[in-house]
């Protein structure tokens, strides 16, 4: 069931005359629990044409570097397998997304595309939507619930989101069903396409940012996504309540990565935990529903999500207060990337970062809160953190990293107590981290991850 909220028409062109409904696949990288895709099927079938999946891989996305490239292509050569079994065919082009899709959309009785929240997705919809001469539809798979329809405005917090998106979950947790083409497209001819093992190649020859290495220890794709969410709700969601704040303890999903590249449904994941009778059961469904959404509900109304001036007006303002506060230490952009700080704790958060794609949750927060205090001023320290976490964190440039570093600012958050630097926003301190968890084996761990991703490289 695809329920009409979902659906948006962002071109009122008539349709037109084609030889094939166009699916432009871009933020929901899947073949499963795509509502897109699903909806694109059944206009291909009510008009009687075969569907083409479309996807534009561009050298210079923002930010993006070798080891995203080399992760979302993993999961691409897994897509363009799932839909040929299917009868669909999926077509890759080294171009601009919204320039293919123009392209593309010349041959194309209508166009469907799924849904981004970031700057730069919605402004690709808007460049298709004003220049093509057919419909433009999109379709919402990447929130549960689509965003206006839990809030018209930017939530204060968790608190306030989480009753309006609760009375609203009933109609949307359902499951989606996989819809048959009537039509294949394995025999249209469109060139020039680009042959996925052939993409894979081009990571050597695209001109991108090749500073952080693939990570050797997790691949991408949904079959590895569907893998680890087994094991989540088989080995770790009976114990996530307890564990999944203790940076020594393996709780967590690992799943954020592939929930950014839409590479598993966040619908298809609740669905699979929702039925499950564990105490983190609740614990784990808030934090990927409510938390997850509040995040997309900030960078959709809050368009300076990924500067300082995203920040509540308090938060600024205590900053402020403080920002002539002596610091005990303070580290350049080029120490903290390279892990040269006197805090062993945070050098082993950065050290798991850029060795696995990933920080733990928790120390993630203590990781952006340390930044805070060690630069010469708040904005800095805010842009430092963005640049580290998009730089190399696979989950980096997502709503999620956007709104998890304002948070460590005072985003949806309070006021407490004042102190030196941090003003009125919440601190955290070794001292806290220590008498919580064994801290020790946490830094063995890290240890182990940096030497795996040390062992002999697959070429990408």
């Amino acid at each position: 069931m695809i329920q009409p909220e979902r659906i948006q028409l962002l071109s009122k062109k008539p349709q037109q005359q084609g030889k094939y409904v166009l699916y432009w696949m871009q933020q929901a990288q899947r073949s499963d629990y795509n509502h897109a895709l699903e909806y694109a099927v059944q206009k291909a079938n009510e008009n009687g044409l075969p569907l083409l999946v479309f996807f534009g891989l561009t050298a210079d996305y923002p930010e993006a570097n070798l080891r995203h490239y080399a992760f979302m292509l993993q999961g691409l050569k897994e897509v363009v397998r799932t839909l040929y079994r299917r009868g669909i065919q999926c077509i890759i082009r080294t171009v601009s997304p919204e320039k293919g899709a123009i392209e593309l959309s010349k041959q194309a009785a209508l166009v469907v595309t799924d849904r981004g929240y970031l700057k730069i997705q919605r402004g690709w919809r808007k460049a298709v939507a004003e220049r093509i001469t057919c419909p433009l539809i999109q379709v919402e798979s990447d929130v549960i619930v689509p965003i206006e329809h839990v809030s018209q405005k930017q939530e204060y917090s968790a608190a306030t989101l989480r009753p309006k998106l609760k009375k609203q979950l009933h109609t949307y947790l359902v499951p989606l069903a996989r819809r048959q083409v009537n039509i294949d497209s394995l025999s249209l001819k469109v060139q020039p396409s680009l042959k996925i093992e052939k993409a894979c190649n081009l990571l050597r020859q695209l001109p991108i940012n090749r500073e952080a290495d693939p990570v050797q220890q997790l691949e991408g794709g949904s079959s590895h996504a569907e893998y680890l969410l087994n094991e989540f709700i088989e080995k770790k969601l009976k114990i996530y309540a307890e564990f999944k704040n203790n940076p020594a303890e393996d709780a967590q999903s690992r799943l954020s990565p592939y929930l950014h590249f839409g590479q598993i449904s966040p619908l298809a994941i609740a669905l699979a935990v929702y039925n499950t009778d564990y105490e983190g059961t609740d614990v784990f469904l808030d934090e990927l529903i409510i938390r997850r959404e509040l995040s997309m509900n900030f960078v959709y109304y809050n368009s300076s999500y990924d500067s300082f001036n995203c920040l509540p007006a308090w938060a600024k303002a205590t900053l402020g207060d403080h920002i002539t506060d002596k610091r005990d230490h303070v580290y350049s952009l080029q120490e903290l990337e390279k892990a040269k700080t006197h805090d062993p704790y945070w050098n082993a958060a950065q050290s798991e970062m850029v060795a696995t794609g990933s920080i733990h949750g928790y120390m993630r927060m203590y990781w952006a809160k340390k930044v805070l205090e060690w630069s010469r001023n708040p904005e800095a320290s805010f842009n430092q953190l963005v640049y580290l976490n998009n730089k190399y964190s696979l989950d980096g440039r997502d709503a999620n990293s956007f709104a998890g570093i304002a948070w460590c600012f005072g985003l949806h958050d309070r006021p407490w107590k004042e102190r030196a630097i941090f003003g009125k926003i919440r601190y955290m301190s070794s001292a806290g981290l220590e008498r919580k968890f064994p801290m020790t084996e946490y830094v063995r761990q890290v240890e182990q991850k940096i030497s795996a991703q040390s062992s002999p490289k697959r070429t990408p």
